[in-house]
């Protein structure tokens, strides 16, 4: 069987040709945008499905669209600057690499509880027994078992199939509520229903936008890509991607629409078993079991997306501050690496210390806010530096990819441009909404 790194060591060359040939590379693109979508956005998409029906689908399908080129433009950096994402932000100036420091362990500490305990509601839902606390802590532990053994083929083809299943499940169920397929049409028209503008934020903000998004280069590199040659490929790796997200978030929004609309539910992950309840109530136990092998599958995306991309992003962290002051990084040096040292490098990644340590911060330490409530001060510094993530993205993505940083095809065009702008404005106001909301 061949290793991570003479895998990616075949894939690096000519780009294929032909979309048969590209299809058989898709990959990446899927697991950046399965990884973003969590029990949170079921809840808000589940939520805002019951408030106002289908007249918000046309903010989920927005949605898809701002992420996608976020995808893309981390993608097009990586792929036209031969430098990870963390080598453009130390470019930026040092505020971009601290700021990201800071984030990325105070967010592990706090999303490792929160990702487990969203795979073990479902688990105890279907196999009960065991404190839904007790559930969460097996499953951060099964978590870093795979992640610490895997390698990435493994890592792309295991993840895939969870897709599938959580596809497959929740639009079976959509399918199954069976929407007015008029009224279906009608909500991919913008409006606004009074009170509706923060439904309409958190499912343009939400849906599938997490920090997995910047690990997207991370398993391009694992994957070989390298060079612009590869630009159409991974364009069409990240529209699978997306479009595969908002067809299951459409999905979602037309279960909560159908079976919850008018009703009082359940706010937190809690409410997406009060809708399997409803589920099962009307169609029978199959249908409740069929929601919550979605709902798992969803919730298992997530944290495994997490636990092995987070930590590639802490890994180049690590290496980033490590270089001597103004000297260049080893990935987005004058001279590109070698096909051989880029397959390493990504090989390398998952063995190294500061991988399997962020693993270990991931997933032991938030053990501990599975039995107390959370800290005040350190949710809500979590939640500030959470929405102000996104924003972050968006604007240094905006700087980088506009520079001479990137070469002449991969810097963004009107097109990626407007869509990076009006991301970033997007989550500006969600950000100024967020700190409204907690400190007022």
């Amino acid at each position: 069987m061949a290793t991570s790194s003479e895998a990616s060591t075949a894939a690096v060359g000519t780009p294929p040709v032909g979309l048969r040939a590209r299809l058989r590379q898709v990959g990446p693109g899927l697991l950046a945008a399965a990884a973003g979508v969590g029990s949170g956005d079921l809840v808000a998409t589940m939520v805002a499905g019951s408030e106002y029906g289908l007249t918000l689908l046309w903010a989920a399908v927005l949605g898809a669209i701002l992420k996608l080129a976020l995808a893309e433009g981390v993608g097009r950096w990586h792929l036209a600057s031969g430098a990870t994402l963390l080598d453009g932000w130390r470019r930026l100036g040092h505020w971009a690499t601290v700021f990201f420091g800071i984030y990325i362990v105070i967010w592990g500490f706090v999303y490792g509880a929160t990702a487990m305990s969203a795979v073990g509601l479902p688990l105890n839902a279907l196999f009960g027994g065991l404190d839904v606390r007790y559930w969460a802590m097996i499953a951060g532990v099964v978590g870093l078992a795979l992640v610490w053994a895997q390698r990435y083929e493994f890592f792309e083809k295991f993840i895939t199939v969870l897709v599938l299943v959580k596809f497959v499940s929740v639009v079976a169920v959509a399918v199954l509520v069976m929407p007015n397929l008029l009224d279906l049409a009608n909500g991919l028209v913008p409006r606004l229903p009074e009170g509706s503008v923060i439904y309409v934020l958190g499912l343009v903000g939400g849906v599938g936008g997490t920090i997995t998004m910047a690990a997207y280069g991370y398993w391009m590199i694992a994957k070989g890509w390298k060079g612009t040659g590869w630009l159409s490929v991974m364009r069409l790796d990240n529209t699978i991607g997306y479009v595969m997200t908002a067809i299951f978030v459409i999905a979602m929004l037309v279960v909560g629409a159908e079976m919850l609309l008018g009703q009082d539910i359940v706010s937190g992950d809690e409410g997406l078993l009060v809708l399997g309840g409803e589920l099962g109530s009307r169609y029978g136990e199959w249908a409740r079991i069929l929601f919550l092998i979605g709902f798992l599958a969803v919730t298992t995306t997530s944290l495994l997306g997490v636990w092995n991309g987070v930590s590639l992003l802490f890994t180049d962290w690590t290496r980033i501050i490590r270089l001597p002051h103004g000297s260049r990084a080893a990935v987005g040096a004058d001279a590109e690496p070698t096909t051989t040292e880029t397959g390493y490098a990504a090989a390398a990644a998952e063995r190294s210390v500061p991988f399997r340590a962020y693993l270990l911060w991931l997933t032991i330490p938030p053990m501990a806010l599975l039995f107390f409530d959370r800290p005040f001060a350190l949710t809500l510094v979590y939640g500030v530096l959470g929405a102000a993530f996104m924003p972050f993205l968006g604007v240094t993505l905006l700087l980088l990819l506009n520079s001479k940083r990137v070469t002449l095809e991969g810097r963004s065009g009107w097109l990626s441009n407007s869509l990076l702008t009006a991301a970033s404005a997007l989550f500006v106001v969600l950000l100024a909404t967020d700190l409204v909301a907690r400190f007022t």
